[in-house]
């Protein structure tokens, strides 16, 4: 199964540096719903379930890479923007930074619950993005982003599938 779509991601690069789009970015990078809880959530996953449902524990395994691919990506592009990739959000309104931890990962060991946090992660993702879209301006970082959409809608496909599949069969 396809967990990312052939079309090639962008080159990682900004028009200029920017500190306040590097921390918009820092939420999509290792925040509550970002590219590192995703990571670390569908590798959590893929071990609870690779001795299961070997099906889904592939897929997920797929899927934690191409998230690997994103946080590579956005780390990147908070480095070129003028900023360290540490694995933390920053605010400049709040004034201050909240480092990622590993408390954002759901541990469900479910098959349903986990495709429901899935779901949601995805969505959420999704939403994020397209928001940040709109206050980043910067060609570079939203051709990124775009190639980045593509893919979590492709995995929120996967996983409404298989959350179907699911509920049908169990009905």
């Amino acid at each position: 199964m396809k967990v990312k779509l052939d079309i090639p991601y962008p080159e990682v690069k900004v028009e200029e540096k920017n500190p306040y789009y590097a921390d918009i970015l820092s939420e999509d990078y290792a925040g509550r719903v970002s590219e590192s809880t995703a990571s670390f959530l569908y590798s959590y996953q893929h071990f609870n379930t690779f001795n299961t449902n070997e099906k889904f524990s592939e897929i997920l395994e797929k899927i934690s890479i191409v998230e690997m691919k994103h946080l590579e990506m956005l780390g990147k592009t908070i480095k070129l923007l003028g900023k360290e990739p540490v694995y933390k959000t920053c605010e400049a309104s709040r004034g201050d930074c909240i480092m990622w931890n590993a408390n954002y990962v759901d541990y469900s060991t479910s098959l349903k619950d986990m495709l429901k946090v899935d779901i949601y992660s995805e969505k959420t993702a999704i939403k994020t993005y397209e928001h940040h879209k709109k206050i980043i301006n910067d060609k570079y970082i939203k051709q990124m982003l775009d190639r980045i959409i593509l893919d979590e809608k492709r995995h929120l496909e996967i996983f409404q599938t298989l959350y179907d599949e699911l509920c049908k069969n169990n009905v």
